[in-house]
């Protein structure tokens, strides 16, 4: 009697188990993150990586890299991925297979901010200025980084917004060559009461040979966070015509006004019009 017992106990849990439903779920990946030890920053970076539909690393196939600032999971590495994939589908084919290198923040103030004579900001941000590390770090461990590790050709794209699209006009103007198109949105060029708009430039002289192109966005900004008032689309618009100024035949400036976003709302639509403009033969 007790065997009988302990066979259906034995059977009644076989059957329970057999009702459950199976965990059919899996993680969605994205892309991966890798580790960086930067010698030049004194600290390891978080780069978080996507590869277009059918990346081989055995392939002898190379793609174009599109390097994001603020491109932390948190932050815009997941909404600019899914720009570039849309625009890469192949009934849209506006954007070539890319792969997206997203590099995480640390401290954005210290690595997107050249040093300020502004005694106001240099209290209220006191680890800014140290740009120079960080641009660096993309030419000299970052880039070379990429380039070694996966299949990456020489058309380089760099994406930043507010701080990020302030270091990004100052690697245009002192390091032009580091990418060959330009997205820039909302820069911050108050730091420093506007002094980058001052800055010479290669880029800016006919001797400048490497073909470039720039986007600039901005929305309906207003005043920045600046103890010295500027207007943000007024400084947007300074650099606009700076760039268009120049004796070179081989920089193509495109400037966007987005009048129904502001400086939290525009880098979704911005990075949108951008891949419209600087990649106009695709898909035709």
């Amino acid at each position: 009697m007790k065997y009988l017992k302990l066979l259906f106990i034995t059977f009644f849990y076989i059957l329970k188990a057999s009702a459950q439903p199976k965990d059919n779920t899996k993680p969605f990946v994205l892309g991966k993150t890798d580790e960086l030890q930067s010698t030049l920053l004194k600290e390891k970076r978080t780069i978080n990586i996507y590869f277009p539909e059918g990346y081989n690393k055995n392939d002898t196939i190379k793609y174009p890299v599109i390097y994001l600032l603020d491109g932390g999971a948190d932050e815009d590495f997941i909404h600019i991925v899914g720009l570039v994939q849309f625009n890469n589908f192949s009934w849209i084919n506006r954007v070539p297979p890319s792969i997206v290198v997203g590099i995480a923040n640390t401290d954005r103030k210290r690595d997107f901010t050249y040093p300020t004579k502004i005694d106001e900001d240099k209290k209220k941000y006191p680890t800014a200025g140290k740009s120079d590390n960080f641009i660096a770090f993309i030419e000299k461990e970052l880039q070379p980084y990429i380039e070694k590790t996966y299949k990456g050709n020489q058309s380089k794209t760099l994406i930043g917004q507010s701080l990020g699209g302030l270091l990004a006009t100052e690697i245009l103007l002192k390091k032009p060559t580091l990418f060959n198109k330009y997205i820039i949105i909302s820069p911050s060029l108050w730091w420093d009461d506007a002094s980058l708009l001052k800055q010479t430039s290669q880029i800016l002289e006919a001797s400048f040979t490497q073909p470039t192109d720039v986007y600039i966005g901005v929305g309906k900004e207003g005043l920045a966070p600046s103890t010295i008032p500027h207007v943000m689309e007024v400084d947007a618009n300074l650099l606009v015509e700076r760039l268009r100024s120049t004796k070179s035949k081989n920089l193509t400036v495109h400037f966007d006004y987005l009048p129904q976003e502001d400086h939290a709302t525009i880098s979704h639509q911005a990075v949108f019009n951008a891949f419209r403009l600087l990649y106009p033969s695709a898909g035709k």
